[in-house]
């Protein structure tokens, strides 16, 4: 999640502006649903690029052994399992890179409220962000508040944000970050659709994750709706018309929130990082 589209959640959240959703977007209209803004020219080579980084990555994620905490309390905010579920993130993907014989560097974990300085910037009511510069992920308890407060979600929602966050990590790691940006030097006017391919891949490789953690973890099928959930609350779509904005594709950088809803399905019911080339979608 970058900054820009932290701050309009956040103020979004703050507003009491986010309502229960009402239900996940259809599946069955996938093509056209996640390829609907993210378009790219005949001369984009990123799609060929990104589908070789993912080829770097096994399969399927090797099995993990570590019980996953749960929250207190279903909407409860917790710093310690936000550490905890960042902390499992971290394990799996480090042995995914260790059985696919590609080094992992390790990220830290941030966990603040409201204002933190990275080597990115200055950041205040950013909302969770990956920092590529220092190599950690920051959690903004502040908004994690406001979304389990306004949006009624808990822990597997949370839990959902966290892996997104490490899939920004992976792209940078398989070399994924690197190609978009040099699509993006060579062709500055499809860069808002690379981004919005770049945070769906994030979206679909958190399921991917949450494929691996939900055998070890007390959720049920009800909090995964939770995931799905906060994927709708913060599409692009759904942003603008809760700030009365009109609904502008073009200013996406994150997708919709069916979009979004499906790459997560996506990467959860798969278990597979090759299932998540957003790039493929035209």
């Amino acid at each position: 999640m970058n900054p820009r589209c932290g701050r309009r959640t956040l103020a979004v959240l703050s507003l009491a502006l986010f309502i229960p959703a009402c239900g996940s977007g259809s599946s069955s209209s996938v093509r056209s649903t996640a390829s609907a803004a993210t378009g790219t020219t005949s001369t984009d080579t990123t799609p060929a690029r990104v589908a070789d980084r993912l080829a770097l990555l096994r399969e399927v994620l090797p099995t993990a052994s570590a019980k996953l905490p749960s929250p207190t309390r279903a909407t409860a905010v917790e710093r310690d399992f936000l550490i905890a579920i960042a902390d499992d993130t971290q394990r799996v993907w480090r042995r995914e890179f260790a059985v696919s014989h590609l080094t992992y560097r390790p990220v830290r974990i941030v966990v603040f409220w409201s204002k933190v300085r990275s080597h990115c910037g200055e950041h205040e009511d950013s909302g969770p962000f990956y920092c590529p510069g220092d190599r950690t992920v920051y959690l903004d308890l502040r908004f994690f508040t406001g979304l389990a407060r306004d949006a009624g979600v808990g822990g597997a929602a949370q839990a959902y944000i966290v892996g997104h966050e490490f899939g920004h990590h992976v792209q940078q790691l398989v070399g994924i970050a690197g190609s978009i940006a040099d699509a993006n030097r060579d062709d500055p006017a499809g860069k808002n659709s690379r981004s919005v391919k770049a945070e769906l891949q994030a979206d679909c490789l958190a399921g991917v994750w949450g494929n691996s953690a939900y055998p070890r973890s007390e959720l049920t099928i009800r909090d995964l709706d939770d995931a799905l959930k906060a994927a709708e609350v913060i599409g692009d779509d759904y942003l603008q018309r809760a700030a009365g904005e009109v609904v502008d594709s073009a200013l996406w950088t994150h997708g919709s929130s069916q979009q979004r809803q499906y790459w997560v399905r996506t990467g959860y019911q798969s278990g597979r990082p090759s299932a998540c080339d957003t790039f493929a979608f035209r």
